[in-house]
């Protein structure tokens, strides 16, 4: 955070305060997160009553885990296929 003026916030989620120092171009994404983190938890607790918010947390958690996941693995995915059509597009020059 050398070439950027840090800053310091705290974010709310699960009701539990956090400090954090970040980029102020971060705040934006940042805050936009901790709110769709909070949606999430709390739509876990709505549908899993019998559930502490500990639990609803590490739900949201595994949800988003496993959609960077599947972004990662589409990225690979695609990255291949490029790579499989550059090489067939030099094949079908060399004949």
């Amino acid at each position: 955070m050398k070439d950027e003026e840090a800053l310091n916030i705290t974010v709310l989620i699960a009701s539990r305060s956090y400090p954090l120092k970040i980029k102020a171009s971060d705040e934006h994404t940042i805050r936009k997160i901790v709110k769709e983190v909070n949606e999430k938890v709390s739509s876990f607790q709505l549908t899993y009553t019998q559930k502490d918010t500990q639990d609803c947390l590490s739900m949201a958690l595994l949800t988003y885990a496993v959609e960077l996941q599947k972004a990662r693995q589409s990225k690979i995915d695609q990255e291949v296929a490029d790579k499989i059509h550059h090489i067939d597009s030099l094949l079908a020059n060399v004949e």
